[in-house]
């Protein structure tokens, strides 16, 4: 039998490209249907694609970090030694001849898992498939997913050197922040006379000389002052859809302070209630079921502007699939709770829970990205107190939570500490005027101010 030769598929999302983050096996490795072969990276998710063929692994024809277009081939594997059963294709092969070469798909045609519409795409150069740091770790049992694994990677941390802290022994995201932030204060601390390099480029008018040098600057080696970073993946989608957003729609911001010592109080009375002993509570909480609110009486901050053929459109939602703004190893995501408006407090809670935990985990799917209908970034979590954030694209509104302090704050007259934080957001002004944003933000600082209004 011929070898059998895996393309990279399209996993439904309508991408052209993945990284090839992982390897889960290397040359020789014998593997069967539907075991995990290797570990992608699209421009919105982790994916896992599990092998259509059984037998053993021939060459990997990308390596880790590549980027590699839908349609090219992967992996070669060699049909095992039960003959014409281990050459037999798994229900994922779809596309695939008897002889196991690969069938291209006709121009226009629809895509199947394994194949694209790239069409030909020259081989690659092949390189080794499993790292010296990778060996090192599974020599020693590191237990580690693999999205901690490549952040690990990213920040040049030995997972065999950190202290893991999760429940099963594993090591967790912020252990492997934790030795990276240690570790440059060492070197900080044994190299003090070599601050971090910080570069600034200012527009010169080509007509102006540059200024003569008096001593010449002495050649130092760019790889110690300068560092590349390919934009690819999470990163290159958000560039593009914050550009697109940011010269597409007419950008207003405005912001408030508010008084939220009535909505710490509520709080911590949540968090003492026997009802939500087992689910996080936070401010965030409150604050997005004050977006739920404010969206009904405000509804065009929920809706869409739409070009069509006929025309401009303004789309109204009158569901609320809430976006919440995840920061995670990956990059910015924005995984939304759907149907938000039809959840009670509890559920909310741990729809937020659930959408933060996978996020950060890289699990977050196409799916969970998909629909958004307005956006909650919570800046204050950084120590923030207010920004103009860019609309996600196919919204109108983003609103944004800043560190709630306490502050010096005026009440009947008397200045009292309290607990004051800032509603700021972004707004697009082809479909909200002044009057519709600002009674929005208005509404949502209210409830903040008194949580009681939610019964309402």
């Amino acid at each position: 039998m011929s070898t059998q030769t895996f393309l990279l598929p399209d996993v439904g999302e309508g991408l052209t490209e993945a990284e090839i983050v992982q390897w889960r096996v290397a040359p020789g490795d014998t593997v069967a249907v539907d075991d995990v072969i290797v570990e992608i990276e699209t421009a919105k998710s982790l994916v896992e694609l599990p092998s259509p063929f059984e037998g053993t692994v021939g060459d990997l024809l990308a390596a880790e970090g590549e980027t590699v277009a839908v349609g090219a081939p992967i992996i070669t594997i060699a049909p095992g030694a039960r003959g014409t059963d281990a050459a037999s294709p798994g229900p994922s092969a779809v596309g695939q001849s008897e002889h196991g070469a690969p069938v291209e798909p006709e121009a226009g045609g629809a895509v199947l898992v394994g194949y694209g519409t790239a069409g030909h795409v020259q081989s690659r150069r092949k390189k080794p498939a499993v790292t010296a740091q990778q060996r090192v770790e599974a020599s020693v049992g590191v237990v580690a997913k693999p999205p901690i694994r490549k952040l690990a990677r990213d920040l040049g941390v030995d997972l065999a050197a950190v202290t893991p802290s999760g429940a099963a022994g594993e090591v967790t995201r912020d252990d492997v922040v934790r030795h990276a932030s240690q570790a440059s204060v060492f070197r900080n601390i044994e190299t003090p006379e070599w601050p971090q390099v910080r570069e600034e480029t200012i527009a010169v008018p080509a007509a102006s000389p540059a200024p003569a040098a008096t001593t010449p600057r002495p050649a130092e080696p760019a790889g110690d002052r300068e560092e590349s970073i390919p934009v690819r993946g999470v990163r290159k989608a958000t560039a593009h859809a914050m550009t697109s957003s940011a010269y597409t729609a007419p950008h207003v911001s405005v912001w408030v302070d508010v008084d939220a010592t009535r909505t710490m109080e509520f709080v911590k009375r949540l968090k003492g209630s026997p009802d939500f002993a087992d689910v996080k509570v936070s401010p965030l909480l409150i604050m997005a079921r004050a977006v739920i609110w404010a969206v009904r009486r405000t509804p065009m901050v929920n809706a869409a502007w739409i070009d069509t053929d006929e025309g401009a459109q303004i789309r109204v939602r009158h569901y609320v699939n809430l976006g919440i703004a995840a920061a995670t190893p990956r990059g910015l995501l924005v995984p939304n709770v759907k149907d938000a408006q039809d959840l009670n407090m509890r559920d909310l809670a741990r729809a937020l829970e659930k959408l933060t935990l996978t996020a950060r985990e890289g699990k977050t799917t196409p799916a969970d990205q998909q629909g958004g209908t307005i956006t909650i970034t919570n800046i204050g979590v950084f120590g923030v107190d207010a920004g103009t954030p860019i609309i996600n694209p196919g919204e109108v509104g983003i609103v944004a939570l800043g560190a709630i302090r306490q502050k010096p704050w005026v009440v009947d007259g008397e200045v009292r500490p309290r607990w004051v934080t800032t509603v700021s957001g972004s707004f697009d002004h082809r479909v909200v005027d002044g009057d519709g944003i600002s009674r929005f933000v208005a509404d949502i600082a209210s409830v903040l101010e008194e949580p009681a209004l939610l019964l309402d």
